[in-house]
C-alpha cells in the first residue's frame, strides 16, 4: 500500500527530486521557493547547497547536469532575472543528465517588489515549462521533467506560485529511483558557445522545440475534461485551474494545461471548436490568451479578468458569473497593522540614527527594507538585490551628495550582488558611505546560512567570509572599514558622521546577530517606572513592537515581547525604563 501524506507544494517538489534520483541541488533562498531546497537538504542522497546568488546556482546546476548527474536549482521570480544569462544559453547547449529549474512566482506580491510572469522567460529562452496545480502534480511533474529533459536534451522549468508553494494537498509517495551518473563525452560543438558553435546549436534547439510541440499534443499533462453541455470551455493551468473548478464546477469543460510552453496548438483548436464560448483563465499576464488569439480563436480573458493580483474562486465568480460573495459589514474601524521590525532587531537603531541625521538612504532587499515604514521612515529607494550600493554611487557621482547620503545592505544581499557595486565605487573614485547590516544570517527568507555565517545549508562548518577583508581586497582603505554594534547609538552616530566626511569610499559594518537566532539568548525584559515616565513618547520613535502607550498616556512594555536589547533605554532622558 502506497503512503499518502499532506504536503506543501514546496515539500512535494523536493520529494519529487528525491524520487527522480537527483544528486545535486544549488539555490539561493527566495520566498516562496525557499523551502524546496531546505526540504531537499533533508535527504542524505541529495547534495544541497546555498549559492551566493541565482546565477551561480544555475551555473553550478548546469555543470552538474552536463557532467552526468541529475541537477536542480530553485528561485523566486525575480531570482530568474539574475539567472537569465545562463538560462538563455542552457537551451542551446542542452543537457547530459536532466536539469530542472523551479521558479516560484508571487501574484499579489506577498513578499516581492514586483509581480512578474515567468512564463515570458520560458518563451524567450525557448525552454519548456511545466505548471502544477497541486502538491501531487508538483511531485509528479518533477519526475516527468527529468525524463523529458533527458529525452529532448533540454532543461525544463517548473513554474509554481505562492499559493501552490505554500498550500497542502494529499500526495502519494514513491520510492527513489537511483540514476547512475551518465558518462561525459567531450563535445565542444555542443557545450562551447562561441558564435560558430552557437549557430548550429540554435538550429538544434528549434528542432528539439518542434519535437516538444508534437509531444505537447498528446502529453498526459494536457488534458480535456468534458461537461454535459458545450456552452463554456475554459483553458487554464496551475492554481487557476483550481479556482476555475471551484467557481464553475461541472458546468464547464476544461482544457487543463500542465505543459504551458510549448502549447499544444491542435489540442487547443480541437477543444475550442467543441464549445460555444472559450474563456482563458490565468493569473498575471495573458500569455496563453495571446497565443490562443494568435491561432485565430475568439476568447474571453483579460477583457473580463485583471492582469494584477492573485486570483480566487470568489473573484472569478464575481467577474465571470456576476455572483458577489455574501458578506457582513461591520461598522468598526480596524486599526492598521503595518509590518515592523521584530523586537530586538539589530537594524532598528541604524534606521533611527539615519532618520535623526536626515540622510538620504539607498535601500536594498531584506528585513531592513522595513526601515522605510513609519515611524523609522528613513529609506528613500529600494529597487532590487544589490542596487543600494550601485544606485548610491550613481547619485553621488551625478549630483555630489556624498555628505548626506548612504547605502544600506544586508550581509547576504551584499554577497549576492553588492560586491560588484562596491568594486565600481572604488574603481570610479566614489566618496560614498555603505552600511553593511550584518545580522549573521539570511533573515528575510527564514534564517538560511550564507557565506558569512560559517555553516553550510546542511549545517556543516565552512570558511566564514570576512566582510572586512573582502572590502579591503576590493580597494576600500582599511582605515575606513569600521565595525560597530548598531545598538550603541552614540558610537554608531559618531561613526556615520566621521565616514560621511571621508575623502574616499567607506564601509561601516553594523554587526549584531538577529534577535530570533536560536543562540541569541533573550535578556531580562525591561519595564516602565510610571513615576518617572513623562509621557514624552520618545521611546516610541524606534517602533519597537514591545513598547506601546497605556490609557494614561504613559509608556508600557510587553514583557512577553521584550528581548532586553536595551535600545529603548538610550531614548529615555528620564531613566523611566528600568530592568
Amino acid at each position: 500500500m502506497k503512503t499518502k501524506r499532506l504536503m506543501l507544494g514546496n515539500e512535494a517538489v523536493a520529494r519529487g527530486l528525491y524520487e527522480a534520483g537527483v544528486r545535486f541541488v544549488s539555490s539561493y533562498p527566495g520566498t516562496p521557493s525557499t523551502e524546496i531546497t531546505e526540504y531537499a537538504a533533508k535527504y542524505d542522497e541529495i547534495y544541497a547547497e546555498w549559492a551566493p546568488n541565482e546565477k551561480v546556482a544555475l551555473e553550478a546546476a548546469m555543470g552538474a547536469a552536463v557532467g552526468g548527474a541529475r541537477a536542480f536549482c530553485a528561485m523566486k521570480h525575480v531570482g530568474l532575472n539574475v539567472a537569465a544569462d545562463p538560462l538563455f544559453v542552457a537551451s542551446y547547449t542542452g543537457v547530459n543528465a536532466g536539469l530542472l529549474i523551479a521558479v516560484a512566482d508571487d501574484p499579489g506580491m506577498h513578499s516581492s517588489q514586483n509581480e512578474q510572469d515567468s512564463r515570458h522567460y520560458a518563451r524567450a529562452a525557448k525552454i519548456p515549462m511545466l505548471e502544477p496545480s497541486d502538491s501531487q502534480e508538483c511531485l509528479d511533474f518533477v519526475k516527468l521533467a527529468y525524463d523529458l529533459s533527458e529525452k529532448f536534451d533540454i532543461p525544463f522549468i517548473l513554474r509554481t506560485s505562492t499559493r501552490i508553494a505554500h498550500s497542502q494537498s494529499l500526495t502519494e509517495l514513491g520510492e527513489r529511483e537511483e540514476k547512475p551518473i551518465l558518462p561525459y563525452e567531450k563535445n565542444p560543438a555542443k557545450y562551447v558557445m562561441i558564435p560558430a558553435n552557437a549557430r548550429g546549436r540554435h538550429v538544434s534547439l528549434e528542432e528539439r522545440l518542434a519535437a516538444l510541440r508534437e509531444y505537447a499534443e498528446t502529453s498526459p499533462v494536457n488534458k480535456i475534461e468534458r461537461a454535459s453541455d458545450n456552452k463554456i470551455g475554459i483553458i487554464t493551468a496551475g492554481v487557476s485551474y483550481v479556482y476555475a473548478k471551484e467557481c464553475f464546477g461541472d458546468t464547464a469543460s476544461y482544457l487543463k494545461l500542465g505543459l504551458v510552453n510549448p502549447l499544444p496548438e491542435r489540442l487547443i483548436r480541437e477543444f475550442a471548436a467543441s464549445v460555444e464560448r472559450v474563456i482563458v483563465i490565468e493569473e498575471l499576464d495573458p500569455v496563453i490568451e495571446e497565443q490562443v488569439r494568435a491561432m485565430g480563436i475568439a476568447c474571453d480573458g483579460k477583457n473580463l479578468l485583471p492582469v494584477v493580483g492573485e486570483y480566487s474562486s470568489a473573484l472569478l465568480a464575481e467577474r465571470l458569473l456576476g455572483k458577489k460573495p455574501e458578506t457582513v459589514r461591520l461598522d468598526v474601524q480596524m486599526p492598521p497593522r503595518p509590518p515592523v521590525l521584530c523586537p530586538g532587531c539589530p537594524h532598528r537603531g541604524v534606521f533611527y540614527i539615519l532618520k535623526k541625521l536626515k540622510l538620504t538612504v539607498s535601500g536594498d532587499i531584506g528585513c531592513y527594507t522595513l526601515g522605510a515604514v513609519a515611524p523609522l521612515a528613513s529609506i528613500d529607494t529600494t529597487f532590487c538585490m544589490g542596487a543600494s550600493v550601485s544606485s548610491l554611487h550613481g547619485r553621488n557621482i551625478a549630483i555630489g551628495d556624498e555628505k548626506t547620503s548612504v547605502a544600506v545592505i544586508g550581509d547576504s544581499t551584499f554577497v549576492h550582488s553588492g560586491i560588484t557595486g562596491l568594486i565600481n565605487m572604488v574603481y570610479n573614485g566614489s566618496k560614498s558611505t555603505v552600511l553593511i547590516l550584518d545580522n549573521r544570517i539570511t533573515g528575510m527568507t527564514g534564517h538560511q546560512q550564507n557565506p558569512c555565517t560559517g555553516l553550510t545549508l546542511k549545517e556543516k562548518p565552512a570558511p566564514e567570509l570576512s566582510l572586512e577583508r573582502l572590502c579591503a581586497a576590493v580597494g576600500v582603505d582599511e582605515e575606513h572599514i569600521r565595525v560597530v554594534d548598531p545598538n550603541k547609538l552614540d558610537e554608531l552616530e559618531k561613526t556615520i558622521k566621521e565616514e560621511l566626511d571621508s575623502p574616499c569610499v567607506s564601509v561601516i559594518i553594523c554587526r549584531r546577530p538577529c534577535a530570533l537566532l536560536k543562540y541569541v539568548a533573550k535578556k531580562k525584559p525591561y519595564s516602565i517606572d510610571e513615576n518617572k515616565c513623562r509621557a514624552c513618547r520618545a521611546c516610541m520613535r524606534i517602533a519597537c513592537p514591545a513598547i506601546s502607550v497605556s490609557e494614561n498616556g504613559k509608556a508600557k512594555i510587553d514583557d512577553a515581547l521584550c528581548t532586553g536589547c536595551g535600545l529603548c533605554t538610550q531614548m529615555c532622558r528620564f531613566d523611566a525604563i528600568c530592568e
